[in-house]
């Protein structure tokens, strides 16, 4: 089958693209950069198409004869210059990749979303994908996944099968982007170049390991109801667990800070005056360090019951990536 993917150079969208191809299929892969593209997709079944999801004429192009759409292209960061590039990107982007799919008979359509868009667990219980209806959202990342999410909705009475899935804080092997954050800082833990704890360490978050997510988005294209949203999550888990995982399994223990939320404030406040005077991304806003203080407990048990979704334990996850972190260059 020919599959047409956008975002394969990020860390998500490299790792579908690769395992849909090893699966047999064909895969159509948008690329900005040629170069880039072929240095990240060595594969015979992927054929780069240069191009962007904000010029129609190169998506014509690149999703001629294909029958599934896996749309992760988006802009995912703490901070852009101008602010209006995320709903640009994260919305019209997706509007011209729906569009595309009704010229030419697409139905099949998986929009990647993030589970941030649900909320975080006011009451100390895990949320679920309705749990939410219109929760208070920090940044405008996880905005415009909401408009996204609007918009894909409105097209399923068009003819589009449209499906909805929301991975938690993924990590594991990979690209080290933004979108691979705590990897990011495993590493830097292991070398002794991150040393702090937000706030006392205690605030919940949900973690993945990225073989799960992959087999989640192709199960959900799979088995998944058109309209669907499915919450792909892992463990349950504080800072402090996190890393006194990543203590037992290296046998390192780095000493850690604890940063209180008013200090974390005021230093993101800094780094976004900084921002704005120098044109420097900063490593955290304000809105990141509120959702971050905040506890994130997710529930896949939807994902788990409807499309066969399945979660490792977060030490064999974890224990998988320092081993991959542990390989020489």
């Amino acid at each position: 089958m020919k599959i047409f993917i956008t975002g394969v150079t990020g860390y998500l969208g490299q790792k579908l693209a690769l395992q849909l191809a090893a699966n047999g299929h064909t895969i159509h892969a948008l690329v900005r950069n040629e170069q880039k593209g072929r240095s990240l997709l060595n594969h015979p079944n992927i054929l780069l198409f240069t191009g962007d999801i904000l010029e129609p004429d190169s998506l014509l192009t690149a999703m001629a004869g294909c029958k599934q759409v896996y749309h992760l292209a988006a802009l995912a960061s703490v901070w852009h210059k101008d602010p209006q590039r995320f709903h640009i990107i994260n919305v019209k982007g997706l509007q011209n990749v729906l569009d595309t799919c009704l010229h030419l008979g697409i139905t099949d359509v998986l929009f990647t979303s993030t589970a941030g868009v649900v909320g975080d667990s006011m009451d100390g219980k895990p949320v679920c994908e309705l749990t939410n209806p219109d929760p208070k959202l920090e940044t405008l990342y996880e905005q415009s996944k909401v408009d996204a999410e609007k918009l894909l909705k409105a097209y399923i009475p068009k003819g589009i099968r449209g499906i909805i899935v929301n991975p938690s804080r993924v990590y594991g092997p990979g690209l080290l982007t933004e979108s691979n954050g705590f990897t990011r800082l495993m590493k830097m833990y292991i070398s002794g170049h991150w040393k702090i704890k937000p706030c006392n360490g205690k605030s919940i978050g949900n973690y993945v390991y990225i073989d799960d997510t992959i087999n989640g988005l192709i199960a959900a294209m799979e088995k998944a109801k058109s309209g669907e949203r499915y919450l792909l999550g892992g463990i349950n888990a504080t800072y402090n667990e996190f890393f006194s995982m990543v203590d037992e399994l290296t046998g390192i223990k780095r000493k850690m800070y604890n940063v209180p939320l008013p200090v974390m404030l005021f230093l993101s406040r800094i780094q976004l005056i900084l921002a704005h005077l120098l044109g420097k991304k900063p490593m955290i806003t304000p809105p990141f360090v509120r959702k971050y203080n905040k506890q994130w407990i997710v529930s896949s048990e939807k994902a788990e019951q409807e499309i066969g979704y399945t979660i490792i334990p977060l030490r064999e996850g974890v224990s998988k990536t320092l081993d991959w972190l542990n390989q020489p260059v």
